[in-house]
């Protein structure tokens, strides 16, 4: 029962994620079409940036502590990059340069939300299985 409770834990989280990486996604989108300005939509998405890097470490290291060491091994590379990302202070949108990097930060959220849709897919096969194994 403990493990079939681990996996809803981890599908809840996986929804929040890909909820933040949607609603950044939106922003950029409404900044590329002119709805709101720079200033707005870097503050939006930079609000969001941290709840996110945090659901994504906590989802990793609850693969840790209760041995799901497949889905741990696949979290820890997004992990891995948050952390490279955040050390070399390259986390936050900057004001100045969004319409710059707009192509690269759409590109990148968009990446990040395919790999964490298959690690979805994955999550939801392994509590089926786990359902189905008790």
């Amino acid at each position: 029962m403990g493990d079939l409770f681990a996996w809803l834990i981890s599908f809840f989280l996986l929804i929040a994620i890909l909820g933040i990486l949607l609603y950044q996604l939106m922003c950029l989108a409404d900044l590329e079409y002119d709805y709101i300005n720079p200033y707005g939509s870097a503050s939006q998405i930079n609000k969001v940036v941290y709840p996110e890097y945090i659901t994504e470490g906590v989802l990793c290291f609850l693969h840790l502590i209760t041995g799901h060491w497949v889905m741990f091994l696949l979290c820890l590379p997004s992990s891995c990059y948050n952390a490279k990302l955040y050390s070399e202070r390259r986390h936050l949108v900057d004001v100045t340069e969004i319409f710059n990097q707009l192509p690269w930060e759409k590109k990148r959220r968009l990446y990040k939300l395919g790999y964490l849709v298959i690690i979805l897919a994955l999550s939801i096969f392994w509590m089926i299985w786990s359902i189905v194994d008790e």
